[in-house]
C-alpha cells in the first residue's frame, strides 16, 4: 500500500518512544527532545536528497509550532505559512496542520486552513502511537497533501505565483 519512496523516507525518520503530551511535565520534555531529533534527521535527509520543503520552529513550551512550507511547480516556488498546536491528548491525537493563507480555497480543508487528513493519515497515525511524531506528520500528512492539492489549485487559477522581492528573501 505504501510506495517505495515513502517507505524509504519513513525508515529514515527515527521512531519516538515516549508516550507523553503537554500535560506530562518531565515526560513532555523527553518527548519534545525526541520530536526535535526526528525533525532534525528528517530535514537533514531532505537536504541530502535535494528535497528541502519546510522550516519549522516552536514556542518555548513546544506546544505551538509555526513556520513555512513551499511547493515547487513549473520551476516556481509557492510558499505558505504553516502553523499547528500540539493537542492536549497528544500523541494519541495527531496535530492538525494548518495553512491559514489557503483557508477556503479547497474542499480538502477545514476552517482556519486546517488540512484534511482524516481518510488517509489519521488512521495510520492511530496505528503508530506513540512512535509517530511531528516529522511523520510532515512526511505522511502535509507533504502528500501539498503534492496533490497545490498543483490542482494552481491549474484552477486559485493560487497565483507571487514573486518575492529581494527584501523578503
Amino acid at each position: 500500500m505504501v510506495d517505495e519512496g515513502t517507505r524509504k523516507t519513513l525508515s529514515s525518520i527515527p521512531l519516538l518512544k515516549t508516550k507523553a503530551g503537554p500535560r506530562d511535565k518531565e515526560l513532555w520534555t523527553t518527548r519534545l527532545k525526541e520530536e526535535y531529533q526526528g525533525l532534525i534527521k528528517y530535514v537533514q535527509n531532505n537536504k541530502e536528497a535535494d528535497n528541502d520543503w519546510f522550516r519549522l520552529e516552536s514556542d518555548k513550551t513546544g506546544t505551538k509550532w509555526f513556520g513555512k512550507c513551499w511547493y515547487i511547480h513549473n520551476l516556481l516556488k509557492y510558499e505558505f505559512d504553516l502553523e499547528f498546536d500540539i493537542p492536549i491528548t497528544y500523541p494519541t491525537t495527531a496535530p492538525e496542520l494548518a495553512l491559514p493563507g489557503l483557508d477556503g480555497k479547497t474542499a480538502k480543508m477545514y476552517r482556519g486552513g486546517k488540512i484534511c487528513l482524516t481518510d488517509h493519515f489519521k488512521p495510520l497515525w492511530a496505528r503508530n502511537v506513540p512512535r509517530f511524531g511531528i516529522a511523520h506528520a510532515m512526511a505522511l500528512g502535509l507533504g502528500p497533501w501539498l503534492a496533490v492539492e497545490i498543483p490542482d489549485l494552481i491549474e484552477k487559477g486559485i493560487i497565483k505565483y507571487q514573486e518575492k522581492s529581494e527584501d523578503s528573501k
